[in-house]
């Protein structure tokens, strides 16, 4: 396979890749991640991780894929991204405490030697417990949320609040596995 390059800092991301044995190298994007007025959530999704991968793509001149991703969350049709500190993690816990909330991740990817772009999302359902707020504090202040969509991590202690999730769970971590290995497949690439 063609040298892998994940435009993306998440150690998430990062994880799941060494999980499937994937070799890859990490050059994160420099992008400000704004989003176009209009845009449906997963268009918004796809069109983040394909700024990302296209930025990358930039910066390097060799044959690779490059792979970008970008995680929302949306509650009452709003996309909640990363909060900007510890009161704005507060206020997005309190929003999807007791609810159900919608996880998208939006996927590209770039052949750079052969011109290919494609981009998806997926869309995973996730159901959270009511959390007292005094739990809610505690959480914040472990730190964990401040660098996630939503202001939780599902494979972390806000593990403790998800009472369900319909659809892939690595979507909700941050990068969805079978529709990554969907895309790929469909330019010829495969993982195995």
């Amino acid at each position: 396979m063609k040298r892998l390059i994940l435009a993306s800092g998440s150690p998430r991301r990062r994880e799941i890749l060494q999980q499937l044995g994937v070799n890859f190298e990490v050059l994160p994007s420099d992008i400000e991640e704004t989003i176009p007025a209009g845009l449906s959530a997963g268009d918004a999704a796809s069109y983040l991780a394909l700024e990302k991968a296209r930025d990358v793509a930039l910066k390097i001149n060799s044959p690779s894929i490059i792979l970008g991703a970008d995680t929302i969350v949306v509650v009452d049709g709003e996309i909640l991204g990363k909060p900007n500190d510890e009161a704005e993690a507060c206020l997005m816990l309190k929003r999807l405490s007791g609810r159900e909330h919608e996880v998208i991740t939006g996927i590209a990817i770039i052949d750079y030697d052969r011109n290919i772009e494609i981009k998806d999302f997926e869309s995973t359902r996730v159901k959270m417990k009511r959390i007292p707020p005094d739990r809610i504090e505690r959480y914040v202040k472990t730190g964990e949320p401040l660098d996630k969509a939503g202001a939780y991590a599902a494979q972390g202690k806000a593990s403790t609040f998800i009472e369900g999730i319909q659809g892939c769970f690595f979507n909700v971590v941050g990068l969805p596995i079978s529709k990554l290995d969907s895309l790929l497949c469909s330019i010829g690439i495969d993982l195995f």
